[in-house]
């Protein structure tokens, strides 16, 4: 077999591959094979029909076709592995150019490559990440909050204020009709929190029991969504709640510690050692940025594969939609109620999938670079965290991206988490007054990804849908060219 590869830009490139017909044995015979299982021809077994036989019944042409439909995937495969320059992201287009029986073979294959991305020095990189100090105001909110998990709540007899509760009725009308999917009884709400019913909470404040107001707002889903209704609130009952003394009684019961300066103490802790993460994960993200902002491709910034941002764009529609059961309008009407259209959601979602794609192959450069590997281990915690946030035991989340082809796509995260560690241990991170931070302990060693669990701009394939999403397999497998293996509906005769 001869292969020769023509770069038509730096992300895609024609591969011209010639098979002489004598490598092609292999696949005739599975061809004759297969075909006389399917051809009954009187005399004669199924299956066991001689290949003179067959072609004097059926033709050549079958056979041909059987055997440039198998053979192809196979042999750009080889070509790719020979092409040791050429390093495939997405779904090849393959054209049949000749087919001269008994002598070759010949197609091409025009495909997504990653370009040859020149990396800034690691060592030069420096980024800027927030202090860590624990404010006491914090130590006191936290407190606050535990307390007001063993708070209770008591009724009082006067108008309701924010931070009350209020047991309340409600209903909603428009142009004098009864809305029944916004009536509700018994609902407890706070008032002041929000996200309820645009004006509830001005309605409310000065409210007593029993008292009754109405009030006009615009709806935000169902029938009637974007249409005002008279919304008529009830109120029932109001109550405040009592947060317990911060002394050491309360903390001996909300902890494992006797006194409250202890208590205090570890939320302290807590919130250092939380604010340290963050600023791990800003250093994390920091740099990333100027990795990308330093990449080049020649002297141009890195430039993208179409076929690969398209693909991420779609997957990221097609989760979009698949939250609201597919259903288009539903969709619709959640943007309206985030006051944004489709054609702003579309801008958005490709200016996003731009990024996540650039964000990739800056990574898997980096990874090359660095010789990152992925050892079992590594896979096997990855996937595991993964099924616990989706809430699937491991075995049944491993079935399903295996028979959706995912399994590459995970490699591919934790290798890049780990170039992007690499990357951080190799840089200089500082506070804004110029003071080096030390974030080796939240690093861990060479063979750890800890803090980087999601890379900025990955996407996780939602397990509900995961077969619906081959292209974005496709688009970060470990091996690209292993993904058009099967795939025989792009390749043209």
């Amino acid at each position: 077999m001869k292969s020769t590869v023509e770069h038509l830009s730096p992300t895609r490139v024609r591969i011209n591959v010639e098979v002489p017909f004598d490598e092609l044995k292999p696949d005739f015979d599975r061809a004759y094979k297969k075909i006389a299982e399917q051809v009954r021809i009187p005399g004669f077994r199924p299956g066991k029909a001689p290949a003179r036989i067959l072609e004097a019944r059926i033709g050549r042409g079958p056979v041909l076709d059987e055997v440039v439909n198998n053979a192809i995937p196979t042999k750009y495969q080889e070509a790719v592995v020979s092409s040791e320059d050429v390093t495939p992201i997405g779904r090849p287009e393959i054209e049949v150019t000749e087919i001269a029986d008994g002598e070759r073979l010949a197609f091409t294959a025009e495909v997504d490559v990653r370009p040859e991305i020149e990396l800034p020095d690691l060592a030069g990189l420096t980024v800027e990440v927030d202090e860590t100090e624990v404010a006491e105001s914090d130590v006191t909110e936290q407190l606050d909050q535990l307390r007001a998990r063993f708070g209770t709540l008591a009724g009082v007899e006067r108008p309701a204020a924010d931070g009350d509760y209020v047991q309340i009725d409600l209903s909603a009308a428009v142009d004098g009709k009864e809305i029944e999917e916004a009536t509700t009884t018994g609902f407890s709400y706070e008032v002041g929190q929000g996200g309820l019913i645009e004006g509830i909470d001005e309605a409310l404040q000065g409210m007593s029991a029993e008292e009754e107001k109405t009030f006009t707002s615009t709806l935000v889903a169902g029938e009637y969504a974007d249409r005002e209704a008279e919304i008529t609130v009830k109120v029932t009952a109001v109550k405040e709640r009592h947060l317990p003394d911060a002394d050491d009684e309360f903390a001996q019961l909300a902890s494992e510690f006797d006194t409250l300066d202890e208590l205090t103490e570890n939320l302290r802790e807590r919130l250092g050692q939380s604010k340290r993460m963050e600023q791990a994960a800003q250093a994390r993200d920091r740099l990333l940025d100027k990795l990308v902002e330093g990449a080049r491709v020649g002297e141009d910034p890195v430039p993208l594969p179409e076929s690969v941002v398209q693909a991420e764009v779609d997957t990221r529609s097609h989760d979009a939609v698949h939250a609201f059961d597919h259903d288009e309008e539903k969709f619709a009407e959640f943007l309206s109620s985030q006051d944004k259209t489709r054609e702003q959601f579309d801008a958005e979602n490709r200016e996003e999938a731009e990024k996540a794609v650039r964000y990739r192959l800056v990574l898997d450069a980096l990874a090359d670079s660095e010789e990152i590997s992925v050892g079992d281990q590594e896979l096997t915690e990855r996937i595991v965290y993964q099924a616990q946030q989706y809430g699937m035991p491991p075995e049944q989340f491993v079935q399903q991206i295996q028979q959706a082809g995912q399994l590459g796509v995970i490699y591919q995260d934790v290798r890049r988490s780990k170039a992007l560690i690499t990357a951080v241990r190799s840089a200089s991170v500082t506070l804004p007054n110029g003071d080096a931070v030390d974030l080796s302990d939240l690093l861990g060693s060479d063979d750890d990804a800890e803090i980087v669990e999601e890379v900025p701009g990955e996407v996780v394939e939602s397990s509900d849908d995961t077969a619906d999403t081959a292209d974005d397999t496709a688009a970060a497998d470990a091996d690209g060219a292993g993904d058009a293996a099967g795939d025989k509906a792009d390749v043209k005769a």
